[in-house]
């Protein structure tokens, strides 16, 4: 039985110009195209060939090597999008594999862009011609590693497989190690949505039991205050009256919305600037102080 995705081998027929060859196993016979010839071919040798439709809907015959073959999971570039149809991967055929909308998230901000990796398993549609379908984690788990205890704190790409509103599911592809390690980055450690086939990089905060890691956008806390208090000043000194109305009262969802940090975060951050003397607070506003050049100088000393 001759499938779509499917390599055989079979016997070169005949040739018919201007399209091509056919092949046979037998009982039945196949079209490959003079453009899907690699290398010489002669009438009664037998080839080994990749079985798909062309761009004519045939069923035809390849001497290409594809990325994937039917039921086999890899990680495949986004070479297009398509907002009714849905997006289509490079497979390394004369034709791109379509991975259908309904394979994608509801929401279109969590959809691929091009030049996204995605994983996919090599499937059949309802008429047997080649589809892509969503990789799930049962799939994804048969292939990961445990990550090694030594990755905690460390900074790693990853990419997205599964973004949800709670929590965002990755895999960091472990180089020689093996397939990747299954990770999760929490919401409250996003800084931004994720979309599918997105690569982010994060950092290690735990390496389970099970061997998956739980991971975050952010850096360690100390680093984080740094980098968000220079982010608050600078938002100060842009301001025409160097004041802001937000401080230690104003409610996380406003803070969050306005800064994308947790009210913990900011309110680490403003403690730095106040404790360093370069703000103060009055009522529910912060305020930019006048730093004089003795001031100055005792901050420069604490740094």
């Amino acid at each position: 039985m001759m499938q779509a995705g499917m390599v055989v081998e079979l016997l070169i027929d005949r040739e018919v110009s201007p399209n091509g060859y056919f092949l046979t196993s037998g009982t039945k016979d196949v079209l490959l195209h003079y453009s899907e010839i690699v290398g010489e071919i002669h009438i009664g040798e037998r080839v080994s060939v990749f079985l798909y439709h062309d761009s004519e809907d045939r069923f035809a015959a390849t001497m290409r090597e594809p990325k994937l073959k039917l039921g086999e999971l890899g990680l495949l570039e986004v070479v297009d999008v398509h907002p009714v149809l849905g997006i289509f991967l490079e497979i390394g055929l004369s034709r791109h594999l379509l991975f259908p909308l309904s394979e994608l998230p509801l929401q279109p901000n969590l959809r691929p862009k091009i030049g996204d990796h995605v994983y996919a398993v090599l499937g059949h549609d309802k008429q047997g011609r080649l589809l892509a379908k969503w990789a799930g984690e049962n799939k994804l788990a048969e292939l990961a590693f445990h990550a090694p205890t030594g990755w905690k704190n460390r900074w790693m790409d990853a990419i997205v497989y599964k973004p949800m509103d709670e929590a965002t599911y990755v895999l960091c592809p472990g180089g020689v190690l093996g397939f990747g390690v299954i990770g999760m980055i929490h919401e409250s450690e996003r800084t931004r949505p994720l979309r599918l086939g997105e690569t982010v990089n994060v950092r290690v905060t735990f390496v389970r039991e099970d061997g998956r890691i739980n991971l975050s956008m952010r850096p360690l806390k100390q680093q984080g205050r740094e980098d968000d208090a220079d982010r608050l000043l600078a938002f100060l000194k842009e301001r025409p009256n160097q004041a802001m109305p937000y401080s230690d009262e104003t409610s996380a969802d406003i803070i969050m919305n306005r800064f994308n940090l947790s009210k913990s975060a900011f309110k680490r951050a403003l403690g730095k600037l106040m404790k360093d003397g370069l703000v103060y607070q009055k009522g529910s506003w912060t305020h930019l102080k006048e730093v004089k050049v003795e001031d100055e100088a005792v901050v420069l000393e604490q740094e």
